[in-house]
């Protein structure tokens, strides 16, 4: 496994091997093991996630509050540009992005740690985007910030009209009044 730092300490990019051949290929998604010494991170996941969404949807930018997940995320169909924000009040990058297209053919999974809020765009017709993460949904403790808050900055790939929001996503907090870590 490659792992790629990103702008954010402790926010990855990971590339598995990958074995090809005219029959297709093979990859193992997540590999306890491998996961460990690559990144030097140890972790439990609780819990899957499979999503579905349209060209142009934009699901986040979602933390929860209170039971923190980390999360393990790829796309197996399709093509999103993901996006982790530091929430941690007391970090040097509180407020700051990073983010990284993941799609079918690249195959990279994106390491966002506890303490991040995490929203993708789908970019492509249809992507089915798959995570695994540290602590259960808590419903109570879910939070969302502003997709487009100006003091976040997060530079969105270029779309044909306006994104694709749900309603609890439409009405996100800024930053500057958030409930962070």
């Amino acid at each position: 496994m490659k792992v790629i730092e990103t702008n954010i300490s402790k926010v990855l990019i990971l590339e598995p091997r990958v074995f090809g051949d005219e029959r297709g290929f093979f990859l193992e998604s997540y590999n306890k093991k491998t996961f460990e010494e690559a990144t030097g991170i140890i972790c439990e996941f609780v819990q899957d996630n499979h999503s579905c969404s349209a060209r142009n949807v934009l699901r986040g930018l979602h933390y929860q509050i209170q039971q923190p997940q980390a999360k393990l995320v790829r796309v197996v169909k399709g093509e999103v540009f993901d996006v982790a924000v530091d929430m941690r009040r007391d970090s040097a990058t509180f407020g700051q992005w990073a983010g990284c297209i993941l799609n079918a053919e690249n195959k990279r999974l994106f390491w966002i740690p506890e303490g991040f809020a995490h929203g993708f765009l789908v970019i492509s017709d249809t992507a089915e985007f798959l995570y695994k993460t540290t602590e259960f949904f808590a419903p109570q403790y879910e939070r969302t910030l502003l997709w487009n808050d100006p003091d976040v900055g997060i530079t969105w790939p270029k779309i044909d009209g306006e994104p694709i929001l749900s309603a609890k996503d439409r009405l996100g907090s800024p930053l500057e009044s958030a409930q962070t870590y």
